[in-house]
């Protein structure tokens, strides 16, 4: 099964987006970057929203970024993801962000596998603010093989 048919198989919307302010995934010779892509959840982690609901956030941004790398590429197929910076709107004192950011490297370790293509590098960063007041903005770079 191919990643597309996989990642559709999981529910993931990869219907075309309509184009907004930002190019929100730009190829760059043989890569695509995303732009920040935003939870829909909303809050400060460790203070009201929970590393599970951090986690299902941080999913929810991958889901995204990969409908906007499909609506670049017209398939997530022959990708390998390198890169994913995670970023957490939390408490001055939570130290969690990592076991929040799992949520996007797991999916992508399911769609691409924890030891092949999916097998990425990353950052977990807290942030004292993020836009809107989301819970979770996360932004990738992936390679075209």
């Amino acid at each position: 099964m191919s990643v597309t048919e996989k990642a559709k198989e999981l529910g993931i919307d990869l219907s075309p987006q309509e184009k907004g302010y930002l190019n929100l995934c730009i190829r760059s010779g043989n890569q695509l970057i995303t732009s920040g892509h935003v939870s829909d959840k909303k809050g400060i982690l460790g203070k009201g929203v929970s590393v599970d609901e951090g986690y299902d956030a941080a999913r929810d941004c991958c889901e995204k970024i990969l409908r906007s790398v499909h609506d670049t590429h017209g398939t997530l197929d022959g990708l390998r993801v390198i890169k994913l910076l995670g970023c957490v709107y939390s408490d001055q004192t939570f130290t969690d962000q990592h076991l929040v950011i799992n949520g996007a490297s797991d999916l992508l370790h399911e769609l691409y596998g924890k030891d092949g293509d999916g097998y990425h590098a990353r950052s977990a960063i807290g942030f004292a603010a993020l836009p809107t007041g989301v819970a979770v903005e996360i932004e990738a770079i992936f390679e075209i093989k």
